[in-house]
């Protein structure tokens, strides 16, 4: 299973986001998730929000990359100011 992990340093607008999550929901071969980080083990947590796609495997994961619609997501989040944040990329066993 492959996962592309976005925090977010800050919770964005509401409205925004959920333009956005359109956008995201395009990518072709994954599913995409989002929500509010809750907590963490010690103190305040790094990050306010969380966001992912998750692919089944390693071939759904390079063809989503190099998508059209996986890059519209990339200038959707640019166009609308969302708050800094970190893309990363996981393979899961």
């Amino acid at each position: 299973m492959y996962r592309v992990m976005v925090l977010y340093d800050d919770v964005p607008d509401a409205d925004s986001y959920a333009e956005h999550v359109e956008v995201c929901k395009q990518v072709p071969g994954g599913v995409f998730r989002y929500g509010p980080v809750t907590g963490s083990p010690m103190g305040e947590p790094k990050h306010a929000f969380y966001a992912e796609w998750e692919f089944p495997d390693k071939a759904a994961f390079e063809a989503a990359g190099r998508s059209e619609e996986f890059v519209a997501t990339g200038k959707d989040a640019q166009k609308r100011g969302l708050p800094k944040h970190f893309v990363e990329f996981l393979e899961l066993s």
